[in-house]
């Protein structure tokens, strides 16, 4: 399996996780995307160190070959999938559920 591939199911992962089975729909968001591109920017500087200095090389078989700045586009996907999937679980978990006593419920169900 090829890096490119691996990105692939991965980004399709942390959407599926966010959308349908956690239902945080963070990707969904404004703020999600205002804030993304802070990320990014760390993410670009790190990446250009690493990828920029040959500390990390990777096969040109196994990726795209496009890159922005020094990082591989696949190193920036599996970025997104990691960051949104991160979001997605802390979101979820943040989630307090609603306490109904009983005398409320049975007003609900009245109608008042």
């Amino acid at each position: 399996m090829t890096y490119t591939v691996a990105v692939l199911i991965g980004v399709a992962g942390a959407l599926a996780v966010d959308l349908f089975v956690l239902g945080t729909r963070v990707v969904r968001q404004r703020a999600f995307w205002a804030l993304y591109p802070i990320v990014l920017v760390f993410q670009l500087a790190s990446n250009g160190v690493l990828t920029g200095r040959d500390v990390v090389r990777y096969n040109p078989d196994d990726i795209i070959g496009l890159r922005i700045v020094y990082a591989p586009v696949e190193d920036l996907a599996f970025g997104f999938a990691l960051v949104l999937l991160t979001l997605s679980i802390w979101t979820r978990s943040q989630a307090k559920p609603v306490a109904v006593s009983r005398r409320e419920s049975s007003r609900r169900r009245r109608g008042r």
